[in-house]
C-alpha cells in the first residue's frame, strides 16, 4: 500500500508569498511547489525566457528569413502524437504568418515508423523541398539526415528529446537539451520549441526591415495549440511552461482559440469558454493522439490547421470515432495483459515487461501506463512489428533453428519516480549490444524497438538494470499531499479556482488529507461510490470514481476538492483519490 506524505513548506517562501498578496492557501501551495515569487506564477507573457538562450536559434531564424526571401519551399516533418501535430500546425500557421511557403508530412506509425528516417526522406524528396524542418523529432535522425544531405537538401532540427551519444549532420538544431544549450527551460514540449523559434524568427525578419510599413504578425494566435501540445506530451510544467499554457488557456476561454481547436472541445462535450488543464491532457489530447495511434495523425494535423469551423468539426468527429476504438482497443489489450500477468507478484520483481505478437503497436504507450499504475513498477510493453514471432506470453520466440525469429518488435515505457527510464535503456544498450536496435524519450516514459524473440532476454536485463538504479522505496509508492486543509477553506470558489489554474508535471494539482466518518455510501452508475463524509460536525459531499467497493466507517482519506454543477446549483465535492482504515 503506498505511503501518504505531507510535502515540505518552506516557511520563509510561504511568508514571502503572503506578503506579497497571495491568500494563505495558495501561498502554502505554492511555497511547496518551490515557488518563492509571486512572479514565478504571474503567467505574464513578457515574463517568457528569451529565445536567445536557445543554443543555434538565431542560426535557425536567418535559416528561415532566407528561405522566405527566396521563396524556397519549406517542408515540415511531424511526429504522430500530440505534441509533434500541435508542433506542426504550429509551425505551418506561423511560417505562413511569416510568409514563407510550406507543407508538412507526417509518418505513419505503423508504416513508417519513428521520426526522420530514409524512408520519409524518399517520400519528402517527391515534394522538392529546399529545406526540411523537423518538429519534436530530428535529435536522434543520423540516418535520417544523412539521406537528406546526400540528396542535397538541408534539414533544420527542432525537437526536445534527450539526444543520443552521436548528433546528426543537420545544417542547425534547435534542441533545448543538446550539448552546450543553457537554455533555462529543459523542459519545452517539441511544440514550446517550435513556437520560439517563430519569435526568433520575427524578430530577424523585423530587424531586417519587414515590418517597417506593415504590422507584425501576432504569434499569440498559436498559443492555444502550444498549450495544448505541452499539456498533452506531459512534460513538467516549470514556470516557462506554466506561461505558456495559462496564456494558452486564457486565448481558449476569451473565444480566441483556433477553428480546430474549438472544435475539439465540442467533440468532447467541454466548454471552450471554461478550459482547464484536464480538458487539454485528457478530453482533447486522446482524441487528437487516436489519429497517431489508430490511424494517420494527418487527420490530426489536418483539424488543428482548419480555418472553417464546418470543417473542423467534421474532422473533429472523425477524431472522435478513432478515439472510441482506440477505447475498445486499449480495453481489449489489457484484459489480455492481466490475463498474461495473472501469475505475476510486484513483490518478486522491480520491472514489468509484457510482450502479445497480437497487441496494437499504437496503443502499447497507453497500456504500459495501465500497468505501470496498476502495478506501481517500470513498464515496458512489446508488440510485433512487421514479420516475427508469434504468441503471448513472457517466453521468448524462437524458430525451428532455435535463432530468433526475423523482424522487430516496438515497445514503448512507463516509469515510476525514481527511474530515468531513457538512462536505463541506455545503459542495456551498453551491456547488451544489439538487444535493442534504437530507443529515445525521457525520464518518464521512453519508446524502443528490439529484435523479434527476444524479449525475454530484455525483460531479464530491463529487471536487472532497475534493480541497480532504482530505490527499493520508490517501489513502495507514495502519494504527496499538502496536509490538512482547515474547514474554513472548504468552498465551491476555491474549488473552482484550483480547476482553473495550471497544474501537471513536477507541478501537481493539490491533493489533502484528513480523517473522515462515512456516513452514508452508495453506488451510482454501477462503478462509482457516492459519499457523505463527516470531519467533525461538518460534512461533505464526495465522489470515489471507478471504485464501488463499500468503505469502512471511518477512513483516512486523500482527496483533491472539486467544483460540482447539477441543474443549475453549484456546490462542493470531494473527490476520493486514496483511503486507508483509520483508528478510533
Amino acid at each position: 500500500m503506498p505511503s501518504i506524505t505531507i510535502r515540505s513548506c518552506p516557511a520563509d517562501a510561504r511568508a514571502a508569498l503572503e506578503q506579497a498578496g497571495l491568500a494563505p492557501a495558495w501561498a502554502r501551495l505554492y511555497a511547496a511547489r518551490g515557488v518563492s515569487h509571486p512572479d514565478e506564477v504571474a503567467h505574464r507573457l513578457p515574463q517568457l525566457l528569451p529565445p536567445a538562450g536557445l543554443l543555434h536559434i538565431e542560426r535557425a531564424a536567418a535559416l528561415l528569413a532566407d528561405a522566405i526571401r527566396d521563396h524556397k519551399r519549406l517542408l515540415i516533418i511531424a511526429d504522430y502524437d500530440a505534441d509533434g501535430a500541435t508542433a506542426c500546425a504550429v509551425g505551418v500557421r506561423g511560417l505562413r504568418l511569416l510568409g514563407a511557403q510550406v507543407d508538412f508530412i507526417v509518418p505513419n506509425r505503423l508504416e513508417h515508423g519513428y521520426g526522420l528516417t530514409p524512408d520519409i526522406v524518399k517520400l519528402a524528396a517527391a515534394r522538392q523541398p529546399d529545406l526540411l524542418v523537423t518538429v519534436d523529432n530530428g535529435i536522434a535522425a543520423v540516418e535520417g539526415v544523412a539521406a537528406a544531405n546526400t540528396l542535397g537538401i538541408p534539414v533544420l532540427v527542432t525537437d526536445h528529446h534527450l539526444p543520443g551519444d552521436t548528433l546528426p549532420d543537420a545544417v542547425c538544431i534547435v534542441n533545448p537539451n543538446q550539448p552546450g544549450c543553457g537554455f533555462g527551460s529543459k523542459n519545452l514540449a517539441g511544440v514550446g520549441v517550435m513556437f520560439y523559434v517563430l519569435l526568433a524568427l520575427r524578430a530577424e525578419l523585423r530587424q531586417r526591415g519587414a515590418y517597417a510599413d506593415t504590422p507584425e504578425p501576432d504569434l499569440r494566435a498559436l498559443l492555444d495549440l502550444v498549450a495544448l501540445g505541452t499539456v498533452a506530451d506531459v512534460v513538467k510544467l516549470d514556470a516557462n511552461n506554466r506561461t505558456l499554457v495559462a496564456q494558452g488557456l486564457a486565448r481558449m476561454r476569451a473565444g480566441k482559440a483556433s477553428a480546430g481547436v474549438n472544435a475539439l472541445f465540442r467533440a468532447a462535450g467541454r466548454e471552450p469558454a471554461r478550459a482547464t488543464v484536464f480538458d487539454l491532457g485528457f478530453m482533447l489530447g486522446p482524441r487528437l493522439n487516436a489519429a497517431g495511434r489508430i490511424d494517420d495523425m494527418a487527420l490530426g494535423i489536418e483539424c488543428l490547421l482548419a480555418d472553417d469551423p464546418a470543417a473542423a468539426q467534421e474532422l473533429a468527429q472523425r477524431l472522435d470515432t478513432l478515439n472510441r476504438t482506440r477505447r475498445d482497443v486499449e480495453a481489449d489489450m489489457l484484459e489480455e495483459a492481466l490475463a498474461i500477468l495473472a501469475t505475476f507478484n510486484p513483490d518478486d520483481s522491480h520491472s514489468l515487461t509484457a510482450f502479445q505478437s497480437g497487441w496494437h503497436v499504437g496503443v502499447i504507450g497507453i497500456l504500459a501506463s495501465r500497468l505501470k499504475d496498476k502495478f506501481h513498477r517500470p513498464t515496458i510493453v512489446l508488440a510485433q512489428s512487421e514479420s516475427g514471432g508469434a504468441g503471448g506470453s513472457l517466453q521468448s520466440q524462437r524458430g525451428p533453428t532455435g535463432l530468433p525469429l526475423a523482424g522487430e518488435l516496438k515497445g514503448s515505457g512507463r516509469s515510476i519516480p525514481g527511474l530515468h527510464l531513457r538512462d536505463a535503456l541506455d545503459l542495456i544498450d551498453k551491456r547488451h549490444p544489439g538487444l535493442i536496435v534504437k530507443f529515445g524519450g525521457h525520464a518518464m516514459a521512453a519508446g524502443l524497438s528490439i529484435p523479434a524473440g527476444r524479449h525475454a532476454e530484455f525483460g531479464a536485463a530491463f529487471e536487472a538494470v532497475v534493480r541497480e538504479l532504482i530505490d527499493p522505496a520508490d517501489l513502495d509508492g507514495r502519494i504527496e499531499t499538502d496536509g490538512e486543509l482547515d474547514l474554513a477553506e472548504h468552498s465551491y470558489e476555491l474549488a473552482e479556482q484550483f480547476d482553473h489554474a495550471v497544474w501537471g508535471q513536477g507541478f501537481p494539482a493539490p491533493l489533502f488529507t484528513a480523517t473522515f466518518d462515512v456516513v452514508a455510501q452508495r453506488v451510482v452508475g454501477e462503478k462509482h461510490l457516492k459519499l457523505k463524509l463527516a470531519r467533525g460536525e461538518t460534512s461533505f459531499d464526495a465522489m470515489r470514481f471507478f471504485q464501488a467497493d463499500p468503505l469502512p466507517d471511518r477512513i483516512r482519506a486523500v482527496y483533491a476538492l472539486m467544483p460540482n454543477e447539477f441543474n443549475g446549483q453549484q456546490s462542493l465535492q470531494l473527490k476520493l483519490q486514496h483511503w486507508e482504515p483509520a483508528g478510533e
